[in-house]
């Protein structure tokens, strides 16, 4: 009997362990599986393939500027030239570059733009490795001009790159991410977030791996790694796209352009849907009312082209003319036109963590290591900033979570402001108020009278702007320099302790408006017209960053920062402006909307 008992008992402790194993397997397995669909799935794949396509541009970036530099022995021109060239070429080349995103298959336009934008890398690279591996018997063939030839091809294979580039974000971060996510606003907002922590992240590291194998190993070295860096990522990122394309058939239903009474049609649905007019005929009886002028004029196709007798180059370049002014009209007449506007203005300024306020800050004694500290601790920000984005858009709405985010702006920036006359500022009226005409000896003369005037980067032409490779200190937005150019001590560092407290602070709001401006941009703009609208968003970020380098060239000295901040801080004044009156209308608009139907229904009762 007792040994039944044990027998038993032996069974039923076999059978729980059996059954535990086997949940444990189960649940391993379901948990498993989530997995591999996760990883497997459309926003992994994007989140992996918009990591190195950033990855690569932010180290692609940052060793240009060095190149450059290096090329021209230690001279700034050719970085000069380059970035005028990539502004330009931008500003006149962006809603082209939307229009053939809305014309083109989706996937045709990503595989296109990724393939370009690898290969002008590639090509640019190999044509550094050759000029720093024989730079010395080029610089003998032709004299000189074989060389030349090198600097405008090094120019104009990155600036294919950028703009190569800029299709393809606009491809993926504003419009396949939009059909991926479908209706579901909180994870569109959850992916633009990813993305934008991302950018931060690989913004401090990204620079700093190709920096170093720059500094320990060669120019050659680092141009060979960014080479075989960009091999391997397009054909990680070319698989990883086309699978996204065959697992959302959304993508593969482009919708058509809208022209005359389509075009027509798609405005009236437009505005009834956003509750702009409430009462209308309907769009086939509008569509058929008779247009002004005569009632008997032919049709478009039997009409005479008057530009047909013109040559075939000026009819393409008339073509092209009219594409850019289309492109501008659609941008001007959308919703979240003053939106876009307002955080194109914000580019206006000298205020961030660009080449411009840490040469400043080199000026003002601070080194190159607490540089690279600032600057990480305003990725930090940044990385913040999107945190609070998703926490507002879900407890305010989105619109909303741009005037708090404008808010916080603007007030972290006033500590810019009280900076500029904080102990320690070298702002001085005197030297802004300096005419130009006075000449190089009054200057002098002036200059000898307050020594306090004198700017650290006053030297003879003849010298160069940079010394030897070996004091060149790499950060992941600058290069900055030791021995040659000693900076000043301040005589206290109040000023910049304020200056970049503001600067890091307002990082917080900023991101936190970007993406709400993002957002926006991607939930009120058609799908015939999202490349089109965000080419030209891109142009006018362009040129605001293109009128704040003009206004450094203006004002130049560490003197005259106190005037750039000032213009700084009234250009991003203007642009959250432009930003409150959209959300005014925006709030009268939805008032109108929720007021008609009961107004409506009464009318029906009465």
């Amino acid at each position: 009997m007792a040994s039944q008992i044990f027998l038993c008992t032996e069974e039923m402790k076999h059978m729980c362990l059996t059954r535990f194993t086997w949940k444990c397997l189960s649940w391993f397995g379901c948990v498993l599986g989530a997995t591999l669909n996760s990883l497997l799935g459309p926003r992994f794949l994007v989140y992996v393939s918009c990591a190195l396509s950033i990855w690569g541009d932010r180290m692609w970036h940052f060793a240009l500027s060095v190149f450059l530099i290096e090329l021209y022995g230690h001279n700034l021109l050719l970085t000069a030239v380059f970035g005028l060239v990539v502004a330009g070429s931008v500003l006149v080349f962006g809603v082209l570059i939307g229009d053939w995103i809305d014309r083109k298959p989706r996937n045709k336009v990503a595989h296109a733009s990724l393939f370009l934008q690898n290969s002008s890398v590639t090509a640019c690279c190999m044509v550094l490795m050759l000029v720093f591996s024989y730079k010395s018997e080029i610089e003998r063939i032709g004299q000189g001009w074989l060389m030349v030839a090198c600097y405008v091809a090094v120019i104009i294979l990155a600036d294919l790159a950028n703009l190569a580039s800029t299709a393809l974000t606009i491809t993926i971060q504003r419009d396949w991410i939009v059909v991926i996510t479908g209706d579901n606003r909180s994870q569109l907002a959850g992916m633009n977030a990813m993305i934008r922590r991302m950018d931060q992240i690989i913004n401090i590291f990204a620079p700093l791996s190709v920096g170093q194998v720059m500094t320990w190993a060669s120019n050659v070295i680092g141009c060979g790694f960014i080479l075989g860096w960009n091999l391997v990522s397009l054909l990680v990122e070319f698989l990883f796209l086309s699978k996204v394309y065959q697992l959302v058939p959304q993508l593969a239903a482009k919708p058509r352009r809208y022209t005359g009474d389509s075009f027509l049609k798609r405005q009236l649905e437009l505005i009834s849907s956003q509750g702009e007019i409430h009462s209308c005929p309907t769009i086939d009886e509008f569509a058929n009312v008779p247009k002004e002028g005569p009632e008997d004029r032919p049709p478009l196709e039997t009409q005479p082209d008057v530009t047909s007798r013109f040559p075939l180059g000026l009819r393409k370049i008339q073509r092209l003319v009219r594409t850019c002014c289309d492109g501008w009209k659609t941008y001007c007449r959308q919703t979240v036109f003053l939106a876009g506007l307002g955080l194109a203005f914000l580019y206006t300024t000298v205020l961030g963590f660009d080449c411009i306020t840490t040469g400043y800050a080199y000026t003002q004694g601070i080194g190159g290591s607490l540089l690279s500290l600032l600057m990480a601790i305003s990725a930090f920000s940044g990385l913040v900033g999107t945190i609070l984005f998703t926490r507002l858009r879900r407890s305010y709405g989105l619109v909303h979570t741009g005037i708090i985010s404008s808010c916080l702006h603007i007030v972290c920036l006033l500590l810019c402001v009280f900076s500029v006359f904080a102990p320690g500022s070298p702002f001085d009226l005197g030297v802004v108020s300096l005419p130009l005409s006075h000449s190089s000896s009054s200057r002098h003369r002036m200059l000898e009278e307050d020594p306090i005037q004198v700017s650290p980067f006053e030297r003879n032409i003849n010298q160069p702007i940079l010394p030897g490779r070996s004091t060149i200190h790499w950060t992941n937005n600058t290069v900055l320099m030791d021995g040659a150019q000693e900076s000043t001590q301040p005589e206290s560092y109040i000023s910049i302790i304020l200056l970049f407290s503001g600067v890091i602070l307002a990082r917080i709001g900023l991101w936190s408006f970007d993406l709400t401006v993002t957002q926006l941009l991607q939930e009120n703009i058609a799908d015939s017209e999202r490349g089109t609208v965000n080419g030209v968003q891109c142009s006018m970020n362009y040129l605001m960053d293109l009128i704040h380098f003009i206004l450094v060239i203006l004002a130049p000295a560490p003197q005259q920062f106190g005037l750039l901040v000032f213009i700084s801080i009234l250009f991003v004044i203007i642009g959250h402006t432009m930003y409150f009156v959209y959300a005014r209308r925006f709030r009268k608009q939805n008032l109108h909307t929720q007021k008609t139907p009961e107004k409506d229904r009464e009318a029906f009762l009465t």
